[in-house]
This record gives C-alpha cells, sequence and structure tokens, in this order.
C-alpha cells in the first residue's frame, strides 16, 4: 500500500470516528430519550447530499480534571452549510453524546465560524440546540464561548433570519443565544429552558417544581412567550423550520420568496359579508376572515398559544409572502394587553427588518383596563407595538373589520403611523370609544339631573337615545374617510382582491427613517 493510500484510509478513520460522537453506547442512550442525533437532525432538516461540514477534526484543548483522556472530534457540535429546498442555510447542531453537548471553547468558535460566514454571504443561520450547559471543567473560557457567540447573535439581528431549535435541555447562560434569534421552536417533553434549573430553586425559594413545569415547551408556548412554536416530535419540529423557511428571505437586503399562485386574485368568498354580527358585542372568528382572504386559505401561525387575543403569522398574497397581524374577537373581546402588544411588536418588527409586507385585520375596542395590566406597564408594552408601526417601512395595508377605538386605533397601523393603504368594512366603527361609554360621559350631567329628579327610567331612556345619536354619527367608517384617514370602504368580500391590489402598487416602496444610530423603542 503506498504512502498516500495509508493516509487516505486514516482520513476515513478519522471521519468515521468523528460521524460516531461520544460513541455507539451513548447514541442508543439518545434514542432511548426519544431523542435524535446531531447529525441525524441535520441530516431531516437540509436537502439530501447537501450538507458540507466544517471542523470535523476539532478537539478541546482541557486539561483540567481528566480532560486531556478524553477527546471527541468535533469536541460536542457538528456545523456546516446545506440547503433548503435549494436555499444556503448554515447550520450548527450540539451533539449530547459528546460531553453531554456542554459548550467548550472550541465548540463556541466553531458556532462562531458559521456564524461568521453566514453574515459574510447573506444566508440564514439554524441552531439545534440540545446542550448541559458551559462545560465547568473550562470554566471561564467556556462562559468566554458563550459570550463570543451573543455578540454574532447580536450583530446577525435584522440582518440574517436567526433559528433556534431547542431539542434536549438549554439551561445557564445558554437560555440567551435563542432569546436572540428571531424564532425558537421547543419539542414537547424532551426540551426545556430556564436559567435557573429546580435544584437551586428549592434551596433558595423553598419551591418544588419539576423541570417540565418549570420550563417544558407548553409553559414556554402560554405562559412567557419564550418560545414561537412547539412540535409533539423532533421530525415535526424540523418540518416547522423548513415551512418557516419558505416565508422568509435570505437576508435584509433580498425580498420576500414568491410562489406561482394559483388561487385566483378575484376570488370572493361570501360569507365575508355575513361574519360581523349585528351585535356590536358578540365576536366572531377572524381565523376564518383570514382563511377566506389568503392564498388557499393558508396561514402560518406564530405563538398561537400565547396571548391569543392578538394573532401573528404568516400567508400569502397571490404568491407573495406577508405577516398578518390581527385582533382575535373570540379571545378577550381582541383587547390589546401587555403580552399581545409585545407579540404583537416583535413580528411587526422582524417583519420590517427582513422586508416583508404586514397586513393588519382590526377588530379593538381598547386596551385591557385593570390594576395587573398597569401595574405590568401596559403603557410601555403598548408604546412597543406603537414603536414597531411606526418605526416600519415596509408595505403596510391596514383593513378595519369592525370596531377600532382610542389608542388602540393608533397603534394598529393607523394611517398616521405611516400606513400606506387603509381600508374600512361597512361595519366599521372608528371612533374615541364606543357608543354606550361615549354618551355616558358627554351626558352625564343631564342624566344625573333627571335621577335627581326622581325621573330614573327617563334618565335610562335619555342615555339610550344618546347613545344611539352617537352611534349614528361615529359608528361607522365615514367620518375617518371624510378626513382622508381611510382611503376606502370595501365590501368585505372583495377584500382579497383589494389587498393584493394594494400590494402591487406598494412592491416598489422606498421610504427610509431619519440616519440615527438607533431608537429608543421603550423596553
Amino acid at each position: 500500500m503506498s504512502n498516500q493510500t495509508e493516509k487516505i484510509k486514516e482520513l476515513m478513520e478519522l471521519r468515521e470516528k468523528a460521524r460516531i460522537g461520544g460513541g455507539e453506547k451513548a447514541i442508543a442512550k439518545q434514542h432511548e430519550k426519544g431523542k435524535l442525533t446531531a447529525r441525524e437532525r441535520i441530516a431531516l432538516l437540509l436537502d439530501p447530499g447537501s450538507f458540507e461540514e466544517m471542523d470535523m477534526f476539532v478537539e478541546h484543548r482541557c486539561y483540567n480534571f481528566g480532560m486531556e483522556k478524553k477527546h471527541y472530534l468535533g469536541d460536542g457540535v457538528v456545523t456546516g452549510s446545506g440547503t433548503i429546498d435549494g436555499r444556503l442555510v448554515y447550520v450548527f447542531a450540539q451533539d449530547f453524546t459528546v460531553s453531554a453537548g456542554s459548550l467548550s471553547e472550541m465548540l463556541a468558535s466553531k458556532i462562531c465560524k458559521v456564524m461568521d460566514i453566514a453574515m459574510k454571504v447573506g444566508a440564514p443561520v439554524i441552531g439545534l440546540n440540545d446542550s448541559g450547559g458551559a462545560r465547568l471543567q473550562e470554566g471561564i473560557n467556556a462562559l468566554a464561548g458563550y459570550a463570543e457567540i451573543f455578540q454574532r447573535n447580536i450583530m446577525a439581528s435584522g440582518v440574517v433570519p436567526q433559528i433556534s431549535a431547542i431539542m434536549g435541555p438549554c439551561a445557564g447562560g445558554a437560555v440567551y443565544s435563542p432569546a436572540l434569534t428571531d424564532f425558537t421552536l421547543m419539542v414537547e417533553n424532551t426540551s426545556y429552558m430556564f436559567l435557573t434549573g429546580p435544584g437551586p430553586v428549592k434551596a433558595v425559594l423553598g419551591e418544588v417544581v419539576t423541570q417540565e413545569q418549570f420550563g417544558g415547551a407548553s409553559v414556554h408556548a402560554t405562559k412567557s412567550g419564550v418560545t414561537h412554536f412547539t412540535a409533539s416530535t423532533e421530525e415535526e419540529a424540523i418540518s416547522m423550520i423548513k415551512k418557516l423557511m419558505s416565508y422568509i428571505p435570505q437576508n435584509n437586503m433580498e425580498k420576500t420568496p414568491r410562489k406561482v399562485c394559483t388561487d385566483p386574485i378575484g376570488r370572493m368568498e361570501d360569507y365575508l359579508n355575513d361574519i360581523i354580527p349585528d351585535n356590536p358585542n358578540m365576536p366572531y372568528d377572524m381565523y376564518q376572515v383570514i382563511a377566506g382572504i389568503v392564498d388557499h386559505g393558508e396561514f402560518f401561525e406564530v405563538q398561537p398559544n400565547y396571548a391569543k387575543n392578538l394573532i401573528i403569522g404568516f400567508a400569502r398574497f397571490n404568491g407573495q409572502s406577508v405577516g398578518i397581524v390581527a385582533n382575535q374577537p373570540k379571545q378577550l373581546a381582541g383587547v390589546l394587553d401587555c403580552n399581545s402588544s409585545r407579540k404583537g411588536a416583535r413580528f411587526v418588527r422582524f417583519c420590517d427588518a427582513f422586508n416583508i409586507p404586514i397586513v393588519t385585520l382590526v377588530d379593538v375596542p381598547g386596551f385591557l383596563p385593570g390594576t395587573a395590566q398597569e401595574y405590568n406597564a401596559v403603557i410601555l408594552h403598548g408604546a412597543k407595538l406603537l414603536y414597531a408601526y411606526g418605526e416600519a417601512t415596509v408595505p403596510k395595508v391596514t383593513v378595519t373589520l369592525r370596531k377600532s377605538y382610542g389608542g388602540s386605533h393608533i397603534v394598529m397601523s393607523c394611517k398616521q403611523l405611516r400606513g400606506d393603504i387603509n381600508y374600512a368594512w361597512p361595519s366599521s366603527e372608528i371612533a374615541v370609544m364606543g357608543a354606550s361609554g361615549a354618551a355616558s360621559v358627554l351626558y352625564a350631567k343631564d342624566a344625573k339631573a333627571l335621577k335627581d329628579e326622581g325621573k330614573v327610567e327617563e334618565a335610562k331612556a335619555y342615555i339610550k337615545e344618546k347613545e344611539d345619536e352617537y352611534t349614528k354619527l361615529f359608528a361607522n367608517p365615514y367620518q375617518a374617510a371624510k378626513f382622508g384617514y381611510i382611503d376606502d370602504v370595501i365590501e368585505p368580500r372583495n377584500t382579497r382582491f383589494r389587498v393584493i391590489r394594494a400590494l402591487a402598487q406598494l412592491e416598489n416602496k422606498k421610504l427610509t427613517n431619519p440616519a440615527k444610530k438607533h431608537g429608543n423603542i421603550p423596553l
């Protein structure tokens, strides 16, 4: 055998050694937990045969606590590039079979390398997280590694899309990288995220809580809003990533992806003409409206189980990817609150960063009242949504379906926040407040005078009369249209056609904000 052949044989053996990570036993253990290995996850995510691995032969350089005897090629993370539906992406997958996927100096440098290249070429970064946290044997070097990753997350924010999938444990400092990325997915029952584990919590606070109760997928999907999506299996999570990728561009310089649309532009859904109940206090389902106007009724919702009074997600109009923000009258009457404002604001800012037009469907009676909201800074959270819409320079099309009252009217992409095309249905009520509230304020003195005279029934009839007057005068879109705040009042069943036409005319919109380092969004 020639010297060259020997060297090639050695290379093949080293590659094989790198591919098995922590060894067959560790792989079997991973499978027993219902988890895939790092390489299996990458194989599912990327187009077959497209993965180009980097840094396969990297090893740690730690000599503390017997680490000099434990060397694994790749050092606990698999990194590289590949394609999803033919589009370039960079990926890193933490390998739990090697030192529990714990983050070392060299592991961090591998992740940083793919992030740096992704920034250079303008391609998304997808992180598949499954790690026991910082590698204790490396001490401060591991912490420095985390900080290096976080800095790159920050620099990449708004430049290339960043997606984090939590496939196992993600605790301590490790949680901050997913938190800095655009979208986070969690797998039910096998993944969790928290800063401080159940053990220290019990020791310090006396609270007894399981990992799942503390930081499981369902908790973060419903209570904290930390995760945007949950999946019942890893395969489903990876399928979600692929679907999400189909709606977003490669980077902040590109327009949104387009698909050939076979759904007629002029398709009318007659049920939309009757969907608004005669009683303004009765709910209806905003999902039915969305399904009636978007291509093929397909809507990819983001954070579906968090702050359900506001719906956000991606859809297509005539093949063009758009972000949808919509109040949900079936939940808390569609009011805005702390959580929904924050949820909407971040989504609007994502869409703006990546040139995704925003279609806003409005039916909002106001902000949720009460001490709980005020003490939780609903003023600041509401201002986030206001700021996001006002700052956004992408095409913005707004359709008011029914209620649009007071401050909540303003924050839902009104004309004065640089809404490009603002439509209203004939059923819309654009006013400072609802008729009953307005009448009780405007005519309180007169009503009180009647009550003081003992004319209680007359007082009620008087207020009712004034409510009807106010309704006739303001519970319609024409007052707003009179001042040009609404561009047109449209027939509900014609909404799809009008939105598509609005997006078409706004395709080459150019708008720049004043030069500045950055604004000071109310956090």
